[in-house]
């Protein structure tokens, strides 16, 4: 069904009724808002001063380059199938010259690799092939993580292990504020993120950093709704939380999905891409979940690298999830990288800011 726009011209007109006489800069953390602001082209009707930044929120783009680095390794050395989600085979690694660079290019030199769109077809494919084993390349942020730890907590078949390479989104933003040279004036809260998490979650913002923040769905309107907010917050000098996708997202989130994790996995220490390790950013399996670990049945071993755990040489990918730059000023956006021919994370997942951007018309590097 087409969006209704009627409630969305109503948003945009009262957002250029605000006296905003300064910029203002808004992070949307999610990597799903960065497509509908841009795909709705929604940068080219605000007003001058509103100034729209992506921010973290790609698990993609952010997933560590030694736990793609083994998956790969896995994958060509061992006897098993690895599955992942559909973007995942086409990142990129810093692979020596003349050797593999992502899943795609195992696959393509015999590796059993095969892309999925849910943890149960992880299930099903062990299921059937019981002799086989199967190992679960799980990447992604709380909404794909919660499936992951269902599908552990109501069983599975012995032959199927879990490489686990799931993120908190949240502080990751923490990170950033607190490192003092994020400037922001205001964020917008992932909706899918918060549906699993609770809404309250990004109470912090406002509380520790006197930001204004609001959770947005996907839709025009609701995004729109979430960007009035935050900017009427900042105006007013009067930071809060506000919940602007209130008919999915309450303020406690989803309490089972949230038993389950807490359930199966345990939150630890994590590296992310580029970036560094993010202090309680990562899970991990946890009691009897552990044996389905890949990493305690496999040995791994190492690929020949360049540049270990960074990102590619004149890739920007990390200034680009961390909002300090936008993605047409990558060195290497539109030239050396683009959808076909990928040198960092970014371009290659939709819901990376660089890919989204081509996507959207941007061709060139600014």
């Amino acid at each position: 069904m087409k969006e209704d726009f009627t409630a969305a011209k109503g948003w945009l007109e009262r957002i250029g009724e605000l006296p905003i006489a300064h910029p203002v800069a808004v992070m949307n953390v999610c990597g799903g808002h960065e497509r509908s602001l841009t795909q709705l082209g929604l940068r080219g009707v605000l007003p001058p001063n509103v100034k729209l930044i992506s921010g973290p929120g790609c698990p993609v783009c952010v997933c560590p380059e030694e736990d793609l680095a083994d998956a790969i390794a896995l994958a060509l050395t061992g006897d098993v199938t690895l599955v992942a989600f559909g973007d995942m085979l086409r990142v990129p690694i810093n692979a020596a010259k003349g050797e593999v660079r992502s899943l795609a290019e195992a696959r393509a030199k015999g590796a059993d690799i095969r892309p999925i769109s849910a943890p149960q077809e992880a299930v099903a494919l062990a299921a059937s092939n019981p002799a086989r084993p199967v190992v679960f390349f799980a990447a992604g942020f709380e909404t794909t993580t919660a499936p992951v730890a269902a599908m552990l907590a109501q069983g599975v078949p012995e032959n199927l292990s879990v490489l686990l390479a799931a993120r908190l989104t949240w502080p990751a933003v923490d990170m950033l504020l607190a490192s003092g040279d994020a400037a922001l004036d205001a964020l917008i809260a992932p909706g899918h993120v918060a549906a699993v998490m609770g809404a309250s979650e990004w109470g912090f913002i406002p509380e520790r950093y006197h930001l204004p923040v609001a959770v947005a769905g996907f839709s025009a309107n609701s995004l729109l709704a979430a960007l009035y907010s935050v900017l009427r917050q900042k105006l007013a000098g009067k930071p809060f939380l506000d919940n602007c996708y209130a008919e999915l997202v309450a303020p406690e989130g989803n309490l089972r999905a949230q038993a389950l994790l807490a359930e199966v996995m345990e939150v630890t220490d994590a590296n992310w891409r580029g970036i560094g390790v993010v202090p309680r950013s990562g899970f991990a399996l946890r009691g009897e979940w552990k044996r389905f670990d890949a990493r305690a049945r496999f040995e791994f071993s190492a690929l020949p690298r360049r540049r270990a755990g960074e990102m590619p040489p004149g890739c920007d990918c990390a200034a680009v999830v961390l909002g300090k730059k936008q993605p047409d000023q990558c060195r290497l956006y539109g030239t050396a990288c683009t959808p076909q021919n990928p040198v960092g994370p970014c371009m290659v997942s939709d819901e990376g800011a660089c890919h989204i951007w081509w996507q959207g018309g941007t061709r060139a590097a600014a």
